[in-house]
């Protein structure tokens, strides 16, 4: 099931599978997110629920017993219920079951709410906590945009400009987890130069981070102004030579290299108490003046 929401100067399209947006256009029919070509990567813009990035030996630990679950979690690969949709606004959900109890055991309702005003698209993921105990949760957005966006600049004038600078060390997948190591930021004066050298070694991981919104495009073009101010960390990434680049706004990350606790003690998690419900939002804003 795919729904199409539009305003006059955007279209947007999203599935049942994953509640995964799958296409963004501006008002001249221009696509502006990655086509999921599996000769890179099949994915577009999944929703990375109950946990962001991989868990140590692909189990958590909850009250001392091991459940196996997988990188990004599970909401990505599920199918979720379209419970309200019009011309410019849907909600899809998703609720706790056996499956998802085997692999993460807290009864929860996951809400995902696209709705579009203009050029902005804004998306909002509400994590209700169903239980009767504290439920430990982390949210990503994993939006891939096309590199170089459809407006004429060439890809190597393509660059991500940050709210503030950023000059705290930034992190490094190693075996899927977080390292320990930091490496000095690649950005300077607030600016991220993009070129694929930087994503040899995976992504890019602000731990740390300032800003809570960034510009990408090239001086001078049309850019994309990507907004999370809920989201306190941010994952860039790419596979060298595709046509894609991810800005990720995230609420935790992987675990630590060495981390070895509860899911509820890992770093990024947020505690959702019983009753009570987690909003994290981003919104896209095409700006067809440029950066």
């Amino acid at each position: 099931m795919i729904v199409t929401l539009s305003s006059p100067r955007l279209q947007a399209q999203v599935s049942a599978d994953g509640a995964e947006l799958v296409r963004l256009q501006d008002e001249q029919g221009r696509d502006l997110l990655w086509n999921g070509d599996p000769a890179f990567w099949a994915g577009r813009s999944p929703l990375l629920f109950p946990v962001v990035g991989r868990v140590r030996n692909d189990r958590i630990r909850v009250d001392g017993v091991e459940y196996e679950l997988p990188k990004h979690g599970f909401a990505r690969i599920s199918r979720f219920e379209a419970a309200e949709t019009d011309s410019s606004r849907c909600l899809f959900r998703l609720g706790s079951d056996e499956k998802t109890l085997a692999q993460y055991p807290f009864p929860f309702r996951l809400d995902v709410a696209y709705a579009i005003e203009e050029a902005t698209l804004t998306i909002a993921a509400s994590a209700t906590n169903t239980g009767n105990s504290a439920m430990p949760v982390s949210f990503g957005f994993h939006p891939a945009f096309r590199w170089p966006l459809p407006y004429g600049a060439p890809r190597e004038a393509h660059e991500i400009c940050f709210e503030h600078d950023e000059p705290a060390p930034i992190r490094r997948p190693v075996d899927g987890l977080l390292s320990r190591q930091a490496d000095p930021t690649p950005v300077q004066d607030g600016r991220l130069a993009l070129r694929d050298s930087l994503f040899v070694a995976d992504a890019i991981v602000f731990d740390q981070l300032r800003s809570r919104s960034v510009s990408y495009g090239a001086l001078g073009s049309g850019s994309i102004h990507v907004e999370f101010p809920d989201m306190p960390h941010l994952g860039i990434w790419t596979k060298p030579g595709a046509g894609f680049i991810c800005i990720e706004p995230w609420q935790g990350h992987a675990d630590p290299e060495g981390f070895e606790g509860e899911l509820a003690g890992k770093p990024g998690i947020v505690l959702v108490q019983p009753g009570e419900t987690e909003t994290f939002t981003m919104s896209i804003t095409i700006n067809n003046a440029g950066l």
